[in-house]
């Protein structure tokens, strides 16, 4: 790559010079395009190299930035093209996430597997609150990012991280939410039907909810825990404290679906067959079995009020629609899904290609384990 490197490098250092916003836009562009073309094959070596002419095309962008609303839409579109991209130019994508408008930040806060937790934590706790939603909406989140998003008290971003089954939310964060959820059905729905949420806090959840809020969460409760916040319902109506059920053990399913994929009976067939009987466990093994995933990634899709998740393992699995919305389904113990909600579902499902979710799921995978 020597003289592609030379040529890189001094088409680089004439944008600088000549000092003009356009030269340096197309110049970025260019650059861009290169990297994507062939972002899979390139070596540290290679990809150090884009990094370093990349920040500095994009410095000098910056200061057009302010004035030129040209310079801030490309920042955004290499924003965009880079986000998903594992291997991505480092420094280039810490730039770019640190910048001030959220249209340039916004989708790699949500998507770069670039941005290590230490990043992730210094911009929630910096930054304002559009980029705060951004890193919530990231399918993965550990701890010590979630604590740094919910210090900051603002309700839309505890919403959207009590709704995101991969955000891992601390004993601390969680009193943070329930806290809040006192005066916000929403955020009292979406938390109560986390199976993560300790059992304390749940029955301090439902002491204060209203009896709206307790009719909504039986009717959005999973199977798993429909009969768990019935009873904590029926033991706070009546004043008496009870400990609840525990997280259900997933062991005996696993077996049961490895022993069905040994002798060659685990196939779609089965997984609508324990869809459609709302058999939770089964559900969630068949379906780690079949699109090579884990129990411990299709969990907490299966735990989520969002669709768009669940639809991922089942692309990659290459299932049927008519058996993907029965698992959509059993997620809830009782009812069906609205047919506007399911239509949106289809319509995302069947936009989806096979190697995109393969390519999703694998990330999740990584980024849960």
């Amino acid at each position: 790559m020597s003289k592609a490197r030379q040529s890189i490098i001094d088409e680089v250092e004439s944008a600088i010079l000549a000092g003009s916003p356009e030269k340096g836009l197309e110049t970025a562009r260019r650059v861009t395009d290169l990297f994507l073309a062939s972002a899979g094959s390139f070596d540290d070596e290679q990809i150090a190299l884009f990094d370093d002419v990349l920040e500095r095309l994009i410095g000098t962008i910056e200061l057009h930035a302010i004035a030129d609303m040209g310079a801030r839409v490309a920042l955004a579109e290499i924003s965009a093209q880079l986000a998903p991209i594992a291997q991505a130019p480092p420094s280039v994508i810490r730039r770019l996430a640190n910048n001030d408008e959220i249209r340039i930040a916004g989708p790699l806060l949500q998507e770069s597997a670039r941005l290590d937790d230490g990043e992730l934590v210094k911009i929630a706790s910096s930054k304002d609150e559009p980029h705060l939603l951004a890193v919530a909406g990231r399918w993965w989140l550990k701890e010590i990012v979630t604590d740094a998003l919910l210090a900051r008290r603002y309700p839309r971003v505890s919403r959207r991280l009590a709704a995101n089954p991969g955000a891992r939310l601390s004993g601390g964060g969680f009193a943070i939410i329930v806290g809040q959820a006192e005066s916000d059905p929403e955020l009292a729905v979406s938390v109560g039907v986390r199976v993560d949420l300790p059992s304390d806090l749940r029955r301090q959840l439902l002491r204060s909810a209203t009896d709206a809020v307790r009719t909504r969460l039986l009717s959005r409760a999973p199977p798993h825990l429909f009969e768990e916040i019935q009873s904590a319902i029926a033991a706070v109506t009546i004043g008496v404290e009870r400990e609840m059920s525990g997280v259900r053990d997933f062991e005996g399913a696993k077996r049961a679906i490895a022993g069905l994929k040994a002798t060659g009976q685990l196939d779609e067939a089965a997984l609508s067959g324990f869809a459609r009987q709302r058999r939770y466990e089964e559900t969630v093994a068949s379906l780690a079995a079949l699109s090579g995933s884990t129990v411990d990634v299709i969990r907490p899709l299966m735990q989520s009020l969002r669709e768009d998740g669940l639809l991922v393992p089942c692309k990659a699995a290459q299932l049927s629609w008519e058996t993907t919305a029965a698992v959509l389904e059993s997620r809830f113990a009782t009812g069906a899904m609205k047919p506007a909600d399911l239509a949106r579902a289809q319509d995302h499902f069947a936009r989806m290609t096979t190697e995109d979710a393969r390519r999703t799921l694998r990330f999740w995978q990584v980024r849960a384990s």
